[in-house]
C-alpha cells in the first residue's frame, strides 16, 4: 500500500499509518538529507545567475530584492540527480520508498524552524519592516502566523525560498513515484503519464514565472510562522502529490475521450490562471499596460476591470481551482459517467476549493476596509466573485 492508499476497509488508516513512523536515528537521518537538498538548493540560488527583483514598497519604504533564478536551479537540480541515478549514487525511487518518513522528518523540520523564528523574532532589535517583530503577545498566534514579516538566514530570503523548495520538492515527489511505477510495472499508465505531464508544465511554468510570486499575498504581507512554513514544505509537496501515490497502486482504465477532456479542463484552468496572475503584475508594474489589445482601465487608478479582471474579482482562484480539478481528473473518472472509485485523489482540489472561498471572502474583508468607496464601486463594475454568472 502507498502513502495516500486508502480504500473502504476499516484497518486500511492503520496501514497508511505505519510508513509515517520512524524511529529517532533514521528520523536524523532523513532530517539530514531535508537539510542537505536545501542546503543544495540555497547553494544554487545563490551562485547561478538570475534577474533581480524589486519586491513591493513596504510600510517602511523599503524593499526587499529577489533573485530570480529558481527555473535555473531546477533544471541544474534535475540534471545533476539525472547524472546520480544514472550512475548508480542514487535510486530514483529513493523518496517513493520512503514516502511517509520523509514527510514526517520534514514536518519535524519545520516545527523546529518554527519555534526558533517565533524565538527569533521576539529578540529581535531589529526595526526595519521586514525584520521587526510583529508579535500580537498570543504566543500560539505569534508562532502560527509569524513574528517577522521577511526573516532571512545568512543573507537567504527564508519566505521565498521556502516555497521554491516546496515547489521542487513537489516536482521531486512526482517524478520519484513515476519512476517506481515505471520500474515495477515497466510502463507508466496513462493516468499516471496524464497527471505528470500536467504537474511538470505547471511547476515549471511557476518557475519561468517566479518573479509574479513576488507581488503575492503570501510574500508581502503574510508573516513567517509556522502555517507558512509547514505549508510550504510538508502541506505542497506531500499532499499536492497525492494523485500520483494514489495511481501508484490503482488502476485507471481511461479513454481517448476521457484523456482529451482531461486536457482541456487543464489547458482552460491554466490559461485563466497564468492571464490573470500575468495581468495583475503587469499592471501592478505599470498602471498603462495594455490588456487584451487595449490601455488598462483600473477603478481609481488601482482597481484593475481589464482583461480577467473584468470577468471576476478571483479570477484567479478560477484558474486555480480548475488546475487542480484537472490534476485529479485521470484517477477515477474515465468516461466522466461514473463516480471516482476513492475520493482520495480528490483531496487537494476539494480542499483548495474550500480554501479559496474562505480566502475570498477574507479578501473581500480586507479590499472594503482598504479600498472603502472605490471597493463598492468595484463590486458594482465586476459583480462575481469566481465563478462568472454563477457566484
Amino acid at each position: 500500500m502507498s502513502l495516500f492508499s486508502v480504500v473502504s476497509d476499516p484497518g486500511a488508516f492503520m496501514e497508511l499509518y505505519q510508513p509515517l513512523k520512524v524511529d529517532g536515528v533514521e528520523l536524523v537521518v532523513l532530517m539530514s538529507v531535508v537539510l542537505g537538498y536545501l542546503g543544495i538548493l540555497a547553494l544554487l540560488g545563490a551562485v547561478l545567475p538570475g534577474q533581480t527583483i524589486a519586491g513591493t514598497l513596504l510600510a517602511d519604504k523599503t524593499r526587499v530584492y529577489y533573485k530570480c533564478n529558481g527555473l535555473a536551479s531546477l533544471v541544474v537540480m534535475l540534471a545533476g540527480l539525472g547524472i546520480a541515478i544514472k550512475f548508480d549514487y542514487i535510486s530514483p525511487t529513493i523518496i517513493a520508498d520512503r514516502g511517509g518518513k520523509m514527510c514526517t522528518a520534514t514536518f519535524v523540520l519545520c516545527l523546529m524552524m518554527s519555534v526558533w523564528l517565533t524565538l527569533r523574532g521576539y529578540f529581535t532589535k531589529e526595526n526595519s519592516e521586514s525584520l521587526k517583530s510583529h508579535a500580537t503577545g498570543n504566543i500560539i498566534e505569534d508562532w502560527w502566523l509569524g513574528v517577522q514579516l521577511n526573516p532571512n538566514f545568512l543573507g537567504l530570503d527564508l519566505k521565498f525560498f521556502w516555497i521554491r523548495a516546496g515547489m521542487m520538492g513537489w516536482l521531486l515527489i512526482d517524478f520519484s513515484v513515476a519512476a517506481k511505477q515505471y520500474i515495477e510495472q515497466g510502463s507508466l499508465s496513462p493516468s499516471m503519464a496524464l497527471f505528470q505531464l500536467f504537474c511538470t508544465l505547471y511547476i515549471f511554468d511557476y518557475f519561468w514565472h517566479e518573479e509574479y510570486m513576488t507581488s503575492t499575498w503570501d510574500i508581502i504581507a503574510e508573516n513567517f510562522g509556522f502555517m507558512l512554513i509547514f505549508g510550504d514544505l510538508v502541506f505542497i509537496p506531500f499532499t499536492f502529490s497525492i494523485q500520483a501515490w494514489w495511481l501508484l497502486s490503482h488502476s485507471v482504465d481511461i479513454t481517448p475521450t476521457a484523456a482529451a477532456m482531461n486536457v482541456l479542463v487543464f489547458l482552460i484552468g491554466f490559461a485563466v490562471f497564468r492571464s490573470a496572475n500575468t495581468q495583475k503584475h503587469k499592471f501592478k508594474q505599470d498602471p498603462k499596460v495594455k490588456i487584451w489589445g487595449k490601455p488598462a482601465k483600473a477603478i481609481g487608478g488601482r482597481l484593475l476591470v481589464s482583461g480577467c479582471w473584468g470577468i471576476s474579482r478571483h479570477c484567479n482562484y478560477l484558474g486555480d481551482i480548475l488546475v487542480a480539478f484537472s490534476f485529479s481528473l485521470p484517477c477515477g473518472i474515465s468516461d466522466f459517467s461514473r463516480p471516482c472509485s476513492s475520493p482520495v485523489p480528490y483531496f487537494y482540489p476539494t480542499y483548495l476549493f474550500i480554501l479559496l472561498l474562505w480566502r475570498e471572502r477574507r479578501d473581500e474583508a480586507r479590499c472594503s476596509t482598504k479600498y472603502k468607496e472605490l471597493w463598492k464601486e468595484y463590486c458594482k463594475a465586476v459583480p462575481w466573485r469566481i465563478f462568472p454568472y454563477i457566484y
